[in-house]
């Protein structure tokens, strides 16, 4: 008598009791209790580490660092080379301390023109810190045993069961190919950086290294799209953004923010704002927090939060659903004065595909209300909507310069476009790999080829152009290995699935009410309460994956056509 998300609900709540342990013996169940505690003990020190260790490079003489890196780093004294004058007065040398925290290393790596001090930076903030190795070890040894007690062979295992993939296998197949399929462009990308570097450099003999990627990309984007980012961020006041997401609500689906009134004590922060999403004929549809500016002690990253989820109260009643979408943009009193980087833009793009896909929701249960899916689908509607921000009829609804009011120049847009696929596949195989070195630590025990940082070096060498630097152990800070264990590959699953929808659903008339009424009805309100492949099926017909050893895989032919792969992949298979 249950209705089919009532059902699907019932089997879930098993499940996760399950997973759980419910169903074992007191003295097994005690035994998970405790790994579960390590587990989240482990994370904890993991993340801990990063912030406690984050490793220094001093850097001799000061006129190694350029003025426009200043910010970054900290002035340092050393008497090695005093000079003793006349006066005795004792002149040390001046040099900076970068402390090699992931922000600041990016910034170097891309901005940084001498060599020497990128190689230190890189190995140094690859390397530390250094305690989250034996952490690390010991989180996949206590993953492994818990995933054991609950009769799976691996703790990927465990992790992907409830996914579209189902079992490791799966992944495995979709990255393989993925990986596959980027290797011929992802090559030509690698040479075409190395001839760069030699012209540049003056050397003939110049090979890459790993230190020199961010930079020479850089570089070569920039001479040859003559981008420059303060122009670019022109566009995008922080105010003008908040209106690109008003544009996107009312074009695809009828519905506008509101600002509404916050009651006191309700606030978190004086600049959190609180909107209404509303429907002219369905009343309010849900309510966001925009807490959108960097402050001290706040959330450091980018996303979405989920404060309260829809859920039918009777008949007639729905209980709204409530979120909140954190970014940490700089701090202003006036909106407009903030300006973004596009990749903030495209962040921000990102973010509100996870608000949107809670606010549109519809379901009965709470427990499937918006984000609430399994995790391989999760990641899909802030994907497409990541298209949105890249898309030229888009932007020239809201992206205008913040003094003189001007629509971005569609040739602006196009030289941002080009910037953003020059080393795209590059990019595509990074992800690649981080996917693939996931999934083999957390796969079945002992680790292939010792331990994790031979992991990482292996599957380096196999899966990119890339060398891996010895001594260097860049899993002790990559915190996905702990929030997306055996998961992380769910991006790509995702970057997939969004690429064959904006092609086949949006990309024609991307804000139109039938693009968003198609989005809406057929995907977002559904949240987790139907199954995710059907949802797929529904919205853009047969093909957008097919099945394999009872998982699914995701079709790449959108992907491989947007990124240019098509062809490449074709000469591949003929040539085999």
């Amino acid at each position: 008598m249950l209705s089919e998300e009532a059902q699907r609900g019932v089997r879930n709540l098993r499940a996760d009791f399950e997973r759980g342990g419910i169903h074992l013996s007191s003295e097994k169940l005690h035994r998970v209790n405790s790994l579960n505690i390590e587990i989240s003990q482990l994370s904890r020190q993991y993340n801990e580490n990063i912030v406690m260790d984050p490793g220094n490079v001093d850097i001799y003489p000061s006129s190694r660092i350029p003025k426009s890196l200043h910010y970054l780093v900290k002035p340092i004294y050393r008497s090695g080379s005093s000079i003793v004058t006349g006066s005795n007065t004792v002149l040390k040398e001046k040099g900076y301390q970068i402390t090699t925290d992931p922000q600041t290393v990016a910034a170097i790596l891309q901005q940084s023109s001498d060599d020497e001090v990128r190689k230190m930076v890189y190995i140094q903030g690859n390397s530390v810190p250094h305690a989250n190795v034996e952490v690390l070890r010991r989180l996949i040894s206590a993953r492994h045993e818990l995933a054991q007690m609950m009769g799976c062979k691996s703790y990927a295992e465990f992790a992907v069961k409830p996914n579209m993939a189902t079992t490791p296998d799966v992944v495995r197949s979709f990255l393989l190919e993925m990986s596959k399929m980027v290797q011929a462009k992802s090559k030509e990308e690698f040479e075409l950086l190395t001839k760069f570097k030699r012209e540049t450099s003056g050397r003939s003999d110049g090979n890459l290294r790993a230190w020199d990627e961010a930079y020479y990309m850089t570089m070569m984007k920039s001479s040859t799209y003559k981008l420059d980012n303060s122009v670019v961020a022109s566009y995008f006041s922080l105010s003008n953004c908040i209106e690109g997401l008003k544009v996107l609500v009312q074009s695809l689906f009828g519905a506008t923010f509101h600002n509404i009134p916050l009651e006191p004590g309700e606030s978190w922060d004086p600049q959190v704002l609180k909107l209404s999403l509303h429907h002219p004929e369905e009343g309010d549809l849900g309510y966001l927090y925009l807490d959108l500016y960097s402050r001290k002690g706040k959330y450091p990253g980018c996303a979405h939060f989920a404060i309260k989820g829809g859920r039918k109260i009777s008949q007639t009643e729905y209980q709204l659903p409530v979120v909140a979408l954190v970014c940490n943009f700089p701090c202003s009193r006036s909106p407009s004065a903030v300006r973004l980087n596009h990749w903030e833009v495209e962040t921000l793009f990102h973010e509100f595909g996870h608000a949107l896909h809670s606010l549109l929701s519809r379901t009965d249960y709470q427990h499937f209300s918006g984000t609430r899916v399994v995790l391989d689908f999760a990641e899909i509607p802030s994907n497409l909507f990541e298209y949105y921000a890249w898309d030229y009829r888009v932007l020239k609804r809201f992206a205008r310069h913040y003094s003189t009011g001007e629509e971005i120049p569609r040739k602006l847009v196009e030289s941002m476009k080009g910037a953003k696929d020059m080393f795209a596949t590059t990019d595509l195989q990074r992800q690649i790999f981080y996917a693939l070195v996931d999934q083999t630590l957390f796969g079945e025990q002992p680790l292939p080829y010792g331990d994790t940082s031979s992991v990482v070096a292996e599957l380096k060498r196999q899966h990119t152009c890339w060398e891996h630097v010895e001594g260097t152990h860049w899993e002790a800070r990559f915190s996905h290995l702990l929030n997306y264990g055996a998961g992380y590959y769910s991006y790509l699953y995702a970057k997939c699935f969004a690429a064959t929808i904006w092609k086949k659903l949006c990309q024609e008339d991307p804000l139109s009410l039938t693009t968003g009424f198609a989005l809406r009805t057929k995907f977002l309100q559904h949240g987790g309460a139907r199954d995710p492949a059907s949802l797929l099926n529904d919205l853009v017909g047969d093909g957008i994956y097919r099945h394999c050893n009872g998982g699914i895989i995701p079709d790449i032919s959108s992907l491989c056509d947007e990124m240019k792969l098509v062809e490449e992949d074709q000469q591949q298979v003929h040539l085999l």
